[in-house]
């Protein structure tokens, strides 16, 4: 079934509003990948998109050319979408000059923002492109936002952990625009704060080379070596959905709605952006104070459903400022859609539920011992499920998941959206001629005059005439209206209508793309104070400039990071414990043992987190409601 976005009429409609009170623009920030997972993103309805540097981004496995992404500017800026580059790791001295000549080269190929962790690079020789502190910055409070906001940073990345009363209260203490993440895979830890990668495997996680160990099966155990939990992924949060809080996050402060996945695939983004898309645009057509940040118009040939992609069940987190299950134990892969009971039946299932199945979707369950489990479907015979080959099947009735939907997967393959650019045409007759205009929304206009012999037509050209000079030639432009004054009457041969308005289109796009304006911000060095005097390995200082920058603005003891060459791996004393992670996430909770709650479960502790010969301790710090693993 095809859907459709916000459509021009109620975007214009937003956009009458007293000079004096324009309308807030909403971001939606798409990952991409690569290449083609950005155009898709932009065709799908991002109004922003971020992608890998070359090197030195947070997902090393998701780097990409310059070319690449000069490639995905220019096809960005003609729909107003901008694109942010993700130079989001931590880097070594020796690395500082080959970033600085990176971030030169972004700037001269369009790029809008770097987004960035390392202070370092707020020391180096920058051109005149904004800086956007990455969430790896641990942006949790309102005197961490403001001093980045006063250090020059034009967007702040908020930690995921943080309700919606806290984001309000930054928003309402600042004034640089405030991004969250609305969907995706969540960290157990608060970004930047994760060493357990690099303590444990020597792959840094702010580095770019996370190891994932938060996805891992642990062993639970007490102070006695009793095993309270066994073999299941204590810490792999489930996925982040905070599609029925959108509106709630416009209203608190944020202007940018981030989707988490820069590693995941094309249908994945394509199917996600086009969800946030629609509910965005359902917020924005009914509030006149509120305007999407790009020409966000766009015609689906699919029904977004965020849950037919992948996922491991879903949570808004902390937003609402309570606790609840946030980790999904069984497994740390994609459970998809939930569709219902079945039972086995001989060799088969027998489905009880109503969803409509096809050959070759994939089934999960968890079985009787809480393992997940599943199989390809081969055929539906009635209500009857036969797997694809030999495979084990549940001895009791289950809960079924749809981790692959084989119908939805091969709509996505194909093109699966149009995005479109609204254009007024007009035709009118002149002394010597005809003359063709056209025209877009935000004012950028062309036109083009042409000499013609008046010979008078034997019947009205109109209909003719506005099907030509309405054909849509010219993707992205799509004629809206087309008017015509005085030349009904006059015949021309279509093949020079045709010629003049090809002509007219390549005039316009030229106009339109030399129209665009990039934000511009020379970042210039402050010397307020940051909210510390004492900075510790937390402070991720790697390299000699971000050592300047910290002591410029009044950090008195500064700490090198874990991954500093100068202290190996630890900045500790041997046998010292260090915090390996700092969790909003608690096994104490999850046990039903928190002290904060009645009726609390007593435990032994100190508690221990067992995995292939590693032991973990974990340290709870009521006060500040956090959970500490150490080693």
């Amino acid at each position: 079934m095809a859907t459709k976005a916000m459509t021009p009429e109620k975007i214009a409609t937003n956009q009458s509003l007293a000079p004096n009170r324009p309308p807030k623009k909403i971001e939606l920030l798409s990952p991409a990948k690569d290449l083609n997972s950005g155009i898709e993103a932009i065709l799908h309805g991002a109004d922003a998109v971020y992608i890998g540097a070359p090197k030195f981004s947070a997902r090393a496995a998701a780097s990409n050319s310059l070319q690449d992404i000069e490639a995905l500017v220019n096809f960005a800026h003609p729909y107003r979408v901008k694109v942010y580059v993700a130079l989001n790791t931590i880097l070594h001295d020796e690395e500082l000059p080959e970033a600085e000549k990176m971030i030169q080269q972004l700037h001269q190929i369009g790029v809008d923002a770097l987004i960035v962790q390392d202070m370092g690079i707020c020391q180096l020789d920058l051109p005149p492109i904004p800086l956007h502190a990455s969430t790896q910055t641990d942006n949790r409070c309102v005197e961490k936002v403001r001093f980045l906001e006063e250090a020059g940073f034009s967007q702040v990345v908020l930690a995921r952990e943080l309700t919606l009363e806290e984001i309000r209260r930054i928003a309402a203490q600042s004034a640089v625009r405030l991004e969250v993440f609305v969907h995706g895979a969540l960290c157990v830890s608060y970004s930047g704060q994760c060493y357990m990668s690099q303590v444990l495997a020597s792959r840094s996680a702010n580095r770019g080379v996370c190891a994932q160990y938060c996805r891992l099966p642990y062993t639970l155990i007490d102070s006695k070596g009793r095993i309270l939990i066994k073999d299941k992924h204590l810490l792999s949060l489930k996925d982040l959905n905070r599609t029925e809080q959108l509106e709630a996050l416009i209203d608190a402060g944020v202007s940018s709605f981030k989707i988490e996945g820069r590693l995941k695939d094309s249908s994945y983004c394509k199917n996600v952006t086009a969800w946030y898309r629609q509910k965005l645009d359902a917020i924005i057509s009914r509030r006149d104070d509120l305007q999407a940040a790009s020409s966000p118009y766009c015609r689906y040939s699919f029904e977004p459903d965020v849950n037919k992609s992948f996922n491991r069940g879903f949570t808004s987190y902390f937003l609402a400022g309570k606790r609840e299950i946030f980790i999904q134990p069984g497994t740390p892969k994609s459970l998809g859609e939930a569709i219902g009971m079945a039972q086995p039946q001989n060799q088969s299932l027998l489905y009880k539920g109503n969803v409509q199945l096809h050959n070759g979707d994939g089934l999960s369950y968890f079985d009787e011992k809480g393992n997940f489990d599943g199989f390809r479907l081969n055929k539906i015979e009635g209500k009857a499920l036969i797997p694809a080959g030999w495979t084990s099947l549940p001895n009791k009735a289950v809960f079924l998941y749809r981790t692959h939907n084989q119908v939805f997967e091969q709509e996505l393959a194909k093109p699966s959206a149009t995005r479109y650019i609204p254009v007024q045409l007009s035709c009118r007759a002149l002394p010597f001629g005809f003359v063709l205009e056209i025209k877009d929304r935000e004012g950028n206009n062309a036109s083009i005059a042409f000499e013609s012999e008046k010979i008078p037509a034997n019947k009205s050209q109109r209909d003719i005439l506005l099907k030509t000079l309405s054909k849509n030639t010219c993707p992205p432009y799509e004629v809206s209206s087309c008017q015509l004054e005085g030349v009904e009457g006059y015949f021309v041969p279509l093949s020079v209508w045709t010629a003049q308005r090809n002509l007219l289109y390549e005039r316009f796009d030229l106009v339109r793309r030399l129209s665009y304006r990039r934000e511009e911000k020379v970042f210039k060095p402050g010397f307020h104070p940051y909210p510390q005097d004492t900075l510790n390995y937390l402070g991720n200082v790697l390299n000699r400039k971000a050592f300047e920058f910290y002591k410029q603005h009044g950090v008195q003891a500064i700490s090198p990071a874990l991954e500093s060459k100068n202290t190996g791996n630890s900045t500790t004393s041997k046998g010292d414990e260090i915090v390996l992670m700092r969790c909003k996430h608690c096994l104490r909770h999850y046990l039903g043992a928190c002290p904060k709650e009645s009726d609390s479960v007593e435990l032994e502790e100190p508690l221990y987190l067992l995995h292939q010969g590693e032991k973990l301790r974990l340290k709870f710090d009521c006060k500040a409601c956090e959970m500490l693993v150490m080693k």
